[in-house]
C-alpha cells in the first residue's frame, strides 16, 4: 500500500485531496503546525472517507520533527502543501514568508533524501508566470512574479528541480495551480479563510451568508467581454483529483515535470457572481470599485498536457462549484470554528 505524507494536509487544498487519496486507496499521513488551518477539517475528512490516518502537529521547517515522522512511518511519496499564502500579505512581511516557505522545502527535503523517501509533488501556482505572457498559459510560457508569494513558489519549483538533477532516483512534479474554488459535495470540507478573504468566492460567500454587506469588483474596464477580470477557476475536488494523477505519474518517473492545473476557461467576476447568486437563490448586491495594481485582465490556464500525460481534466462547472461552495458555506458559517 502507497503511504503518502501531505504537509500542510489540514489546509483547503491538503485536505480535499486526503479524501481522493483515501478514496482512491492510498494511506496517508498528515502533517500541519495548524497555523492556517483546523484539525477539525482532518475529523471531517475521517467522517467522509470512514478511514483513520496519523497526524502530527508540528512545523515542517522543523527537520527534526520530519525526521520523527519520516522513522515512525514508511512514507513513499510527499506532497507538499505546506507555506504561506496570501498574495497582500507576503508584500507587507517578504522576510517572513521567504524564511518560511523557503525553509520549508530545505528542511523537507533534507529529511526525505536522508530517508530514502524519492518522490515528491509540490504545490506550485500560476503566480510564477509573468504578466506579459500570452493567453492562455502554457508550461512553457515565460516566469517571473510580482509578489514575493509568487517567487517563493518559483525559487521553491528552482530548488526542486536542482535537487532532482543531483540525486539519482529524486522525482519531482511540480502542479501549477490556477484559481482553486468550490467544497466537498458533502459540505463538512471547504475553504476557511482567516480574517477577510483574498481571494473572489469565499468574500463572495460570506455576503451570500450575510458576514459582509457587499462584493467589491475591482474595475470594469478591462478588454474583456463584461469589463471585468477573467479568471481560470478550479473545483477544488477536480484539483484534488489531479494530485492523484500527479502521484501515480511520480512514483513511476525520474526527474522533473510540471504540469499547469486548470479548466482552460475563463470566467470573469460578474460570471461568478450571477453563478453564485442563482446558488444561492438571492441577487448579490456588488459595488464597482478602482483597479487593483498587478491586476491583469484575462488569465486562465491551457492545460493540455496535463490531459495527455496524466489522464487529467477538470469535470466541474462554475454551476458546480459555486453550488458546492454555497453547500459548505451555508452549513458552516463560521467555517470549522
Amino acid at each position: 500500500m502507497t503511504r503518502v505524507l501531505l504537509c500542510g494536509g489540514a489546509g483547503y487544498i491538503g485536505s480535499h485531496t486526503a479524501v481522493e487519496l483515501l478514496e482512491n486507496g492510498y494511506d496517508i499521513v498528515v502533517v500541519d503546525d495548524l497555523s492556517n488551518s483546523s484539525k477539525e477539517s482532518l475529523e471531517r475528512v475521517k467522517k467522509i472517507t470512514g478511514k483513520d490516518f496519523p497526524f502530527y502537529q508540528a512545523d515542517v521547517c522543523h527537520k527534526s520533527a520530519l525526521d520523527r515522522i519520516f522513522e515512525e512511518n514508511q512514507i513513499d511519496a510527499v506532497i507538499h502543501f505546506a507555506g504561506k499564502k496570501a498574495v497582500g500579505e507576503s508584500v507587507q512581511i517578504p522576510l517572513e514568508y521567504y524564511r518560511i516557505n523557503l525553509n520549508a522545502t530545505l528542511a523537507l527535503c533534507e529529511s526525505m533524501i536522508q530517508h530514502g523517501v524519492m518522490n515528491i509533488i509540490f504545490s506550485s501556482s500560476a503566480t510564477v508566470y509573468s504578466a506579459d505572457n500570452k493567453v492562455p498559459f502554457t508550461e512553457k510560457s515565460h516566469l517571473g512574479c510580482s509578489n514575493p508569494y509568487g517567487w517563493t513558489k518559483l525559487m521553491n519549483e528552482q530548488i526542486l528541480q536542482d535537487i532532482a538533477k543531483a540525486t539519482p532516483g529524486f522525482s519531482v512534479v511540480l502542479l501549477r495551480y490556477f484559481n482553486p474554488v468550490g467544497a466537498h459535495p458533502s459540505g463538512l470540507i471547504g475553504e476557511d479563510p482567516q480574517g477577510i478573504p483574498n481571494n473572489l468566492m469565499p468574500f463572495i460567500a460570506q455576503v451570500a451568508v450575510g458576514k459582509r454587506d457587499h462584493i467589491n469588483v475591482f474595475g470594469n474596464d478591462y478588454d474583456t467581454p463584461d469589463g471585468t477580470g477573467v479568471r481560470d477557476y478550479l473545483h477544488v475536488v477536480d484539483l484534488a483529483s489531479g494530485h492523484v494523477a500527479a502521484l501515480n505519474y511520480v512514483m513511476n518517473h525520474e526527474g522533473t515535470e510540471i504540469f499547469n492545473l486548470g479548466t482552460g476557461k475563463g470566467v470573469s467576476v460578474l460570471d461568478m457572481i450571477k453563478s453564485y447568486s442563482k446558488a444561492c437563490g438571492r441577487i448579490l448586491t456588488y459595488v464597482i470599485a478602482p483597479r487593483r495594481a498587478g491586476d491583469l485582465a484575462t488569465v486562465y490556464a491551457d492545460a493540455t498536457k496535463a490531459k495527455e500525460v496524466l489522464g487529467w481534466t477538470a469535470t466541474k462547472t462554475l454551476d458546480d462549484m459555486c453550488a458546492d461552495s454555497w453547500n459548505w458555506q451555508s452549513h458552516n458559517p463560521n467555517g470549522y470554528h
